[in-house]
């Protein structure tokens, strides 16, 4: 986390591995109560686990044997190592991890893959805070891979590549016919190695040809500065760290004397659960942050955590088509409690919960385990979240019309208080 005042913003990333995941002072400006009754809501404790939690692995031998539809695969070894002409081709590992991907595959579930042993030590990788690539989250919307966000200052972005992009090609191969993790381990690669990517931009007829270097960064997800008497935060990834992050932000913006903040979420892309709820929890004082449901219905509501710090000040949320997952968790909960407007573009869209679980072999799966809920109980999932303020305005056009925006409120309040 860094602080700079005076100074145009630009978190400098150089690069970012490829991913999908699996989140004062001056006049008041309260929080309005839920307009819908919450008075029944399940108590549901900050550290209580839910239903899939990691720590509570299934016991696989617990369940009752295969389906008897499973037996095809056991006859088709036996054929194969009984009749296969090239018996030395036969990889019993590889032909088993082909197993479990094509099953996978047959979900139907772009955010439900398999990944073999070498490709899940790359994504442990990962987490460590290490990465290589071009620097954007991709994902798959009907059945075309897109760019969910580039981020901000990373080697995507500066080659022109934005959020909504549909990648065409990589390096002429075409991806019409690639899993969204193939594409990933295509478009990954060594810091300063490059790759060509057939672009076809949102609204355009022709794709470009876009070559992108590619590099390697320790990320930062927060990043604040004043603006005045304004406090500017983006916050571009929801890390572990994201939530003490952001609340050390905010504690010096407002020693700094900040009468109101933006809150900039534009083209990122969601992360941890986890922080999604700690982020939201410093600008809300009470309720739940998201609604949690299983594939049973079973609903893990995640509750406000009391540590709020910035509960009264004036707050602007800015969202565009890269905003998804754990950011429109955010947004929507802020939204909902009428604690914050949101301006800018309509969200992603991405409300479902990935859960990774590993196998015995060094491999691990990417479940779909749950579907997330706004407070009001509104769905996310291929909807998105609609902006009070739809508004198509550049980078630093948004911000200062964010500014503009909370300036005018914090004299609306000022005068309805009499000061």
């Amino acid at each position: 986390m860094s602080i700079k005042r005076a100074n145009p913003i630009f978190a400098v990333l150089i690069a970012l591995l490829l991913s999908f995941l699996i989140f004062g002072t001056g006049c008041v400006s309260g929080i309005e109560e839920l307009p819908w009754d919450s008075s029944s809501e399940p108590d549901v404790n900050s550290s209580s686990e839910l239903p899939w939690d990691s720590s509570s692995e299934p016991d696989v031998n617990s369940s009752s044997e295969l389906p008897p539809e499973f037996d095809i695969i056991a006859e088709m070894w036996h054929m194969l190592s009984q009749e296969y002409v090239d018996k030395d081709k036969l990889d019993v590992q590889k032909l088993s991890q082909g197993a479990a991907r094509g099953m996978m595959e047959a979900l139907d579930d772009p955010p439900s893959f398999y990944l073999d042993p070498e490709t899940h030590q790359l994504e442990l990788a990962g987490l460590e805070g290490k990465y290589q690539g071009i620097g954007a989250v991709i994902g798959i919307r009907d059945g075309q891979l897109i760019i969910i966000a580039p981020f901000a200052g990373s080697p995507a972005e500066e080659a022109g590549i934005k959020a909504g992009d549909k990648i065409l090609e990589t390096n002429g191969e075409p991806t019409s016919e690639m899993t969204l993790i193939e594409v990933t381990l295509k478009i990954r690669g060594p810091a300063g190695t490059s790759i060509s990517l057939l672009i076809l931009h949102e609204g355009e007829s022709e794709a470009v040809e876009i070559e992108v270097v590619r590099g390697e960064i320790k990320l930062d997800s927060v990043f604040a500065e004043m603006r005045g008497d304004v406090a500017y935060i983006r916050i571009s990834q929801f890390l572990k760290s994201t939530g003490n992050d952001l609340h050390a932000a905010l504690e010096d913006v407002i020693d700094s004397g900040a009468t109101g903040i933006i809150l900039d979420l534009r083209n990122n892309p969601g992360g941890l659960l986890s922080a999604a709820v700690d982020v939201a929890s410093d600008f809300l004082t009470r309720g739940i942050v998201v609604d949690v449901v299983d594939g049973e219905g079973r609903h893990s509501p995640l509750r406000v955590k009391s540590k709020g710090i910035a509960t009264d000040l004036p707050l602007i949320v800015l969202v565009n088509n890269g905003s998804a997952s754990a950011s429109e968790i955010v947004a929507g909960a802020l939204q909902d409690y009428g604690r914050a407007k949101l301006a800018g573009g309509k969200t992603f869209g991405k409300g479902s919960v990935q859960s990774v679980r590993n196998l015995e072999d060094g491999s691990s799966l990417h479940l779909t385990v749950a579907r997330w809920f706004t407070p009001s109980g509104r769905p996310i999932d291929d909807v998105g979240l609609t902006p009070d303020f739809p508004l198509e305005l550049d980078n630093e056009e948004l911000i200062i019309w964010a500014i503009n925006y909370l300036k005018s409120q914090i004299t609306a309040n000022c005068l309805s208080a009499g000061v």
